[in-house]
């Protein structure tokens, strides 16, 4: 028997008769349009007393669950390298049933061939349903969307169905559209197997059939927060419902400037909802959101503490001088185009790099295409299309790609231009070996990226790869002042 009722038709009424719960929308603001994204947006003034109540905390620990020593408890975190800051946090779930998930969760589960939780998903799954803020770091594909979605789902089916004029009782907030794009298409399935609504809006693409969806009554909203700070500032939604937040990938957002958005965004929601963050990394600015935005929260950090790349990757590094790279990247596509196995992606630094290459190489007959910001945003659904399906095999892509793109079967990565820091690495590397699948990380590296070397070599390390001899030559150059190669 699953622990959380979920057959409720929430879509039956939307709008007519359902329990009220948190006012109705404002109208559209009108006045000049302000310089600054969220501008518009005033901080709210709460008071909890006023507002209606609300359950976070579902979770029914499962009989098998209860049965388990603090030992055994300790092996298997210690076994999937699952490291837990923060007082009583749950014990992690071994498997989907311990989960008590409703029957139509799990008949999706069940169609989609999962058979085990991964390791996110076992340790952040009681956290979130147990209604607690947890900050989870983990590599990008690591089944971190269903870690926040399936307890979203089992959250709002105990909340008040909406009412005509309520915003979303999820907020999902994404850094790129294509991360945004992905996370939508998880949630559909499971969306409809509960009777939910869910919608995806972003920059770049027509805001009417975005306007409508939320318009209509969605309860699961995922955004990048540019485009949610354009409508909420012009009344199209409202965030007085939204009792569950998601930051997904929030060091990134932060990489990309979203701080301030992201701060308009969260003044605009009650403090005492549930609040998950998501990220890969844990610097010193993820930190301080974690502090800001969260309460007594519980921190799971899956695999290594430190800086780490996915030990599944072979990595090589080449180290050159710009001018060699051209020949260096025809002579390694040559070799992966005769593997069966040959999805490529190629990092570059600018979009004019992106562009003179990805027109070098179909000169050439290469069978690739580019991606980066100022492509439209139907020519970049089309690229990533065309590339997850295998017409174009290449795929020649600045770092906006590098982390919101989620293809399954990625082989190869190179990186034709280094990053300019550890994590923008490891996360490009991290497009290949997805799941329990290798791949191999190819890296140009010249002298001006000399003041990388280090990093690299400590990434390397910790992944327990072959170091290059040149790259530590660099490191004995760079300590007596040269940069030259030999």
């Amino acid at each position: 028997m699953s622990g959380y009722s979920s057959d409720r038709d929430r879509g039956r009424d939307r709008g007519f008769g359902a329990p009220r719960f948190g006012g109705s929308r404002a109208g559209p603001l009108s006045g000049k349009k302000f310089g600054n994204p969220g501008e518009k947006l005033v901080k709210k003034k709460w008071n909890l007393d006023e507002l209606p109540k609300f359950e976070k905390n579902f979770y029914q620990e499962h009989p098998d669950l209860a049965r388990r020593t603090a030992q055994e408890v300790e092996t298997y975190r210690r076994s999937k390298e699952i490291t837990v800051r923060g007082h009583n946090c749950p014990k992690p779930v071994l498997n989907f049933y311990e989960a008590n998930f409703p029957a139509n969760i799990m008949d999706v589960i069940a169609r989609q061939n999962f058979t085990d939780p991964t390791a996110i998903q076992a340790q952040g799954w009681p956290v979130a349903l147990s209604g607690l803020d947890m900050v989870g770091v983990a590599q990008t594909g690591s089944g971190k969307t269903l870690s926040y979605l399936l307890p979203a789902i089992v959250h709002i089916n105990h909340q008040p169905f909406l009412e005509r004029g309520d915003g979303p009782i999820c907020l999902v907030l994404a850094p790129t559209r294509e991360l945004a794009q992905q996370v939508q298409q998880v949630a559909a399935e499971y969306c409809r197997a509960c009777r939910l609504k869910s919608t995806c809006i972003y920059g770049g693409a027509p805001k009417g059939p975005q306007i409508r969806d939320l318009e209509r009554g969605v309860e699961i909203c995922i955004a990048t927060p540019g485009r949610l700070i354009d409508f909420l500032e012009c009344g199209k939604t409202n965030l007085r419902r939204t009792t569950y937040l998601v930051l997904d990938e929030a060091d990134r957002m932060l990489d990309m400037g979203f701080e301030p958005q992201i701060r308009k965004i969260v003044d605009q929601i009650r403090p005492d909802r549930q609040t998950l963050m998501w990220s890969a990394t844990w610097p010193k600015e993820v930190r301080q959101l974690a502090e800001d935005f969260l309460k007594d929260y519980i921190h799971i950090n899956i695999g290594a503490l430190e800086l780490s790349a996915n030990h599944n990757i072979l990595q090589i590094v080449d180290v050159c001088h710009d001018v060699e790279k051209d020949e260096k990247l025809i002579r390694l596509m040559e070799e992966i185009m005769s593997e069966k196995e040959n999805k490529t992606i190629v990092f570059v630094e600018t979009k004019r790099r992106c562009d003179e290459l990805t027109r070098k190489m179909r000169r050439d007959g290469w069978p690739a295409m580019g991606i980066h910001g100022d492509k439209s945003q139907q020519e970049r659904d089309w690229v990533l299309n065309e590339f997850k399906h295998g017409k174009a095999p290449i795929l020649i892509a600045t770092d906006v790609a590098s982390r919101g793109l989620d293809v399954e079967d990625v082989k190869f990565v190179i990186n034709y231009d280094y990053p300019n820091s550890s994590e923008d690495y490891i996360h490009r590397i991290g497009r290949t070996a997805r799941s329990t699948k290798t791949g191999t990380a190819y890296t140009f590296f010249t002298p001006n990226n000399i003041k990388q070397v280090s990093d690299l070599i400590s990434v390397l390390r910790e992944a327990n790869q072959a170091i290059n001899p040149k790259l530590l030559q660099l490191v004995e150059d760079r300590g007596s002042g040269k940069t030259n190669l030999h």
